[in-house]
C-alpha cells in the first residue's frame, strides 16, 4: 500500500487477527535501511514486556534465521530500492515461517512491495513528513501493538504525540544547524579521520553517520563509538589531532554523552558538538524523548554530510564499487 493509505489501527487489527500475540520482533535490512530500524528495537527492548526483539542484517537472517521465529513474530524488513537481494531473501525468510512480515521500500515496482507481504511504500522527499518515514512508521505500529497486549504500558499518547511533533522540530532545528555544519565542513572537510560517538537509541545514527555518509557517499575514512565504550578503549587515541562528532541525546542515555564530552573538552581540541538540547526536542515528553534523538540525528548527518560535499565536490551518489562491480 501506499502510505497515504496507512492506517496504524487497521494494521494492528489485521496483525491481530491473522498472528495473535506476537512475541517477537525482528528488524532486518542492511545499511541505512538497518540503521532507521535500530530506534525501534530499542524502543521494544525497553518498553514491552510481552515481545523480544533482535536487530538483524538481512543475510545473518537468512543464514541464521531466530530459532523462535514464527506464527507468533512480527518482522520488519526494509529496502530503499526494493530489490536489495539478501533483504528479499530475509523477507521470504520470515514469510515462509508464517510470520507476520512488513515491508519498507520507496520503490513501487520493486520486489519488497509483492502483495504477498504487508507492503508500505513510502514518499522520500525534501517535504515528506516525519510520520510517513520507516522509522516513524515502525513507532507507530509498535506503539498501537504494545498498547493493546499490556494494559499497563504508559508511553502511548505520549509517543503519538511526538511522532506528531517531530517533522517540525527537525525542520526548524535543520536550519538552525545549517551555518555551524558549513563552518565544520570548511574547516574539517579534509580531515584524514574522524570518530562519531553517540548513546542509546541513537547509537545506530553515529553508525550510520560513518558507514553511510561518509564512507560509502564520501570515501572518507571514519570510525563510529557508542558513548559509553568511549571509555572502554577508544579514548586512547584522544589527542588535540583526532577529530570527533558527538551527538548528545536528550533522555537517560544523556550522561554517557556528557561525561564523553568533558573528557574531550579536557583532552581534545577538534570537536564538533550535536545537541539535542538545543534543537527543540524539550517539547516532547520526557518518558520517551530518548526515542526521538534517532529521527533528529538522522537528519543532522544529512546536513553535515551535504555540507562536506560542497567542499570536497564529490557527489553524495558516486560509487567505486556499489551497484558497478560484482560482489
Amino acid at each position: 500500500m501506499k502510505v497515504s493509505e496507512f492506517n496504524v489501527t487497521n494494521m494492528v487489527d489485521d496483525i491481530q487477527k491473522q498472528n495473535g500475540k506476537i512475541e517477537d520482533v525482528y528488524f532486518v535490512a542492511c545499511g541505512g535501511s538497518l540503521i532507521d530500524l535500530y530506534s525501534s528495537e530499542y524502543f521494544v527492548k525497553r518498553e514491552s514486556k510481552s515481545m523480544h526483539s533482535a536487530w538483524i542484517p538481512s543475510k545473518e537472517f537468512v543464514l541464521t534465521p531466530p530459532a523462535h521465529l514464527g506464527k507468533n513474530s512480527l518482522v520488519f524488513v526494509c529496502s530503499h530500492g526494493g530489490n536489495t537481494k539478501e533483504t528479499v531473501e530475509a523477507a521470504d525468510v520470515a514469510y515462509e515461517t508464517g510470520a507476520y512480515v512488513i515491508t519498507y521500500t520507496h520503490n513501487p515496482q520493486s520486489k519488497c512491495a509483492n502483495s504477498k507481504y504487508h507492503s508500505i511504500v513510502y514518499a522520500w522527499e525534501s517535504d515528506t513528513p516525519q510520520e510517513e518515514k520507516p522509522m516513524c512508521l515502525t513507532y507507530a505500529i509498535l506503539n498501537e501493538l504494545i498498547h493493546r497486549q499490556e494494559p499497563e504500558y504508559l508511553l502511548y499518547d505520549s509517543m503519538k504525540d511526538g511522532i506528531e511533533k517531530i517533522d517540525k522540530i527537525i525542520r526548524k532545528a535543520v536550519n538552525d544547524t545549517t551555518n555551524k555544519a558549513w563552518v565544520f565542513s570548511e574547516k574539517y572537510y579534509n580531515e584524514p579521520f574522524l570518530y562519531i560517538m553517540s548513546s542509546g537509541a541513537a547509537y545506530a545514527q553515529s553508525y550510520g553517520f560513518a558507514i553511510c555518509s561518509l564512507q560509502e557517499m564520501q570515501w572518507m575514512d571514519c570510525c563510529y563509538i557508542n558513548s559509553a565504550e568511549y571509555f572502554h578503549g577508544p579514548f586512547e587515541v584522544t589527542d588535540e589531532n583526532h577529530l570527533y562528532i558527538l551527538m548528545m541525546s536528550k533522555g537517560k542515555t544523556r550522561e554517557i554523552d556528557e561525561r564523553a564530552l568533558r573528557f574531550l573538552q579536557k583532552y581534545g581540541k577538534k570537536y564538533e558538538v550535536i545537541d539535542a538540547e538545543n534543537c527543540g526536542l524539550e517539547t516532547i515528553e520526557e518518558n520517551c524523548v530518548d526515542y526521538f534523538n534517532a529521527p533528529l540525528f538522522y537528519e543532522m548527518s544529512v546536513l553535515y554530510r551535504t555540507a562536506i560535499e560542497n567542499k570536497t565536490r564529490h557527489p553524495l551518489s558516486m560509487r567505486r564499487y556499489m551497484g558497478v562491480v560484482e560482489y
